[in-house]
């Protein structure tokens, strides 16, 4: 083999994450122990994920979680690794799960509350389709008087780091920390995520994602803005591009594209969970030179009042990001 095609240079997520903790001279090193409790759950989950149907862990339990969502037998095991690395950790005073009602108080030294979607997307996982693990890290003081749980319920902005792990034709984990982006991509033969996407930021294709068969009952703003993206204006004269449009399903799928190759994800509807599905993305977003609103504000500087709630999102790249807030003004005014 040509000695070209040899890399030898690597850093490992453990290398990456020791290296941002030395640059901070005052780090313990407990929010290390943690991101790599994060990874190691990861690859554990890709494990699972990719052996699914031999292990028979395809399909529903038959309950509901808190969102009134069939819950899979994948959501159950990849909650359980989740929740027993991150206990394991001791870093971790509270765990907030999207397939748990309550948060998860956890006895220790841990200075960190952890929220998270173990395995987003895993309704498709019966045909293949990329699923992920969404996560967002916030610090918690057990002194301060206020509980766990509310100091949890903060804006987004308060968030340390973020991140989701895609388990797809390969296994990818993004990271935000420390105001960049970076990809680490899983070599399942030295069983190590390995930094391949160094301080990513948003590309510039024109695409659009979205489930477009809520159309009707989508707010004028949102209408406006998809005929841009459709037809030409008034007028037009000459050639007339629009966008392409490309939508999995699965939020950590439709957003590692759209991280990658640019444009915009838009969910309309008040679904997504901030705390661990909307906050999280609009910090890699944001860090990566994107923009994330709800169409009126930006993303982080929401509050949420219940660990469950929940919110509209459009992120991406700023100018279309923007667009959709201008819409937002110009329809306000005419309703």
């Amino acid at each position: 083999m040509p000695q070209d095609d040899l890399q030898t240079d690597i850093k490992t997520i453990t290398g990456f994450i020791l290296s941002h903790q030395q640059m901070n001279k005052e780090a313990s090193g407990d929010l290390s122990i943690l991101l790599n409790s994060i990874a190691t759950a990861c690859k554990w989950i890709s494990n699972v994920v990719r052996k699914a149907e031999l292990l028979h862990v395809i399909g529903v339990t038959g309950v509901q979680n808190v969102q009134q969502e069939n819950v899979q037998k994948l959501d159950i095991l990849s909650n359980d690794i989740m929740v027993n690395m991150l206990k394991a950790s001791q870093k971790a005073a509270l765990l907030v799960s999207e397939e748990v009602d309550e948060a998860i108080a956890v006895d220790g030294p841990g200075h960190y509350a952890v929220a998270f979607d173990p395995l987003d997307g895993s309704s498709n996982i019966d045909c293949g389709v990329s699923v992920g693990t969404i996560f967002g890290i916030y610090r918690v003081d057990k002194s301060s008087g206020k509980s766990l749980k509310e100091q949890i319920l903060c804006p987004g902005s308060k968030m340390i780091a973020g991140g989701y792990c895609m388990y797809g034709s390969c296994t990818i984990l993004v990271l935000a920390l420390g105001g960049e982006v970076n990809g680490f991509t899983l070599d399942p033969n030295i069983g190590e995520f390995v930094l391949t996407h160094r301080k990513m930021t948003l590309g510039k294709k024109k695409i659009y994602s979205l489930n477009e068969g809520y159309a009707h009952s989508f707010h004028p703003a949102i209408k406006g803005y998809l005929d841009t993206l459709k037809f030409p204006p008034p007028g037009h004269q000459g050639k007339f591009t629009p966008y392409s449009a490309r939508y999995v399903g699965s939020m950590v799928a439709d957003m590692h594209r759209t991280l990658l190759y640019g444009g915009v994800f838009l969910y309309p509807g008040a679904k997504l969970r901030m705390l661990y599905e909307c906050f999280p993305m609009a910090m890699i977003v944001e860090a990566a030179g994107g923009k994330a609103s709800n169409g009126t504000s930006r993303i982080l500087d929401l509050t949420p009042k219940g660990i469950h709630d929940r919110s509209a999102i459009f992120l991406g790249n700023k100018e279309e990001v923007e667009a959709i807030e201008q819409w937002f003004q110009k329809t306000s005014s005419q309703l």
